[in-house]
């Protein structure tokens, strides 16, 4: 009989890391690292305290295991942009509006990075192996430059992770600003006017990958 309860137990545990997991990233992106309390992820996930305890260990566990999952779940949802027999120019257009859309719709996200950024990355370098949590864009931005120097189309030497940087940065500031852009310049920042900033973030990018830029 106890042999035949093992694989419900694994289920349980792996359904209540999962829902442990999702509060933990809901708390620590709304409230920050301080801000967050280990007895409002437990009560969100419907586990009591010494659970999450057991399954993470302390609070600085936790908020740790939370940033590795946002990392994660970002990153897999990468992986959902085909850019397979795009033309060079196409493939960036595509991966810079993907990129700002993503930040668009994953507000977690941005917290999550702003929290551990404010925390001098002190989480982040103690993740042991990081191929997870490391961008699957910059692969694909791998590709694109080496068809656009093949082509003609894009100049050569361009690296893809600085190119990456370029195009996280020109894509995450309007987003995690958003709240003080709107007040201190009095933008209408939409769903619209951000889409336009993606249309002409592509542009200047295409424009400096050009030969002779």
């Amino acid at each position: 009989m106890a042999d035949a309860k093992k694989p419900g137990r694994k289920r349980d545990a792996t359904a209540s890391r999962k829902a442990i997991l999702d509060a933990a990233l809901i708390e620590f992106s709304e409230q920050g690292y301080a801000g967050a309390r280990v007895d409002e992820v437990a009560r969100a996930a419907g586990v009591s305290k010494p659970l999450i305890y057991g399954y993470f260990g302390d609070k600085d566990a936790l908020y740790a295991a939370a940033l590795r999952e946002a990392y994660v779940q970002i990153r897999e949802n990468e992986k959902s942009l085909d850019l397979d027999g795009k033309s060079p120019d196409q493939a960036i257009r595509l991966l810079v509006i993907f990129t700002l859309k993503h930040f668009r719709d994953n507000p977690w996200f941005i917290s999550m990075l702003n929290t551990e950024n404010l925390r001098g990355g002190a989480t982040i370098r103690e993740i042991e192996d990081a191929s997870d949590i490391q961008s699957n864009l910059v692969g694909k931005l791998r590709v694109i430059l080496r068809k656009g120097a093949q082509d003609g189309s894009f100049r050569d030497g361009i690296d893809p992770v600085d190119l990456y940087v370029f195009i996280a940065s020109l894509c995450y500031f309007p987003v995690s600003n958003i709240h003080t852009l709107r007040a201190v310049f009095k933008c209408a920042i939409d769903d619209e006017w951000l889409d336009q900033r993606g249309e002409e973030a592509a542009r200047m990018l295409l424009a400096y990958l050009r030969p002779g830029a």
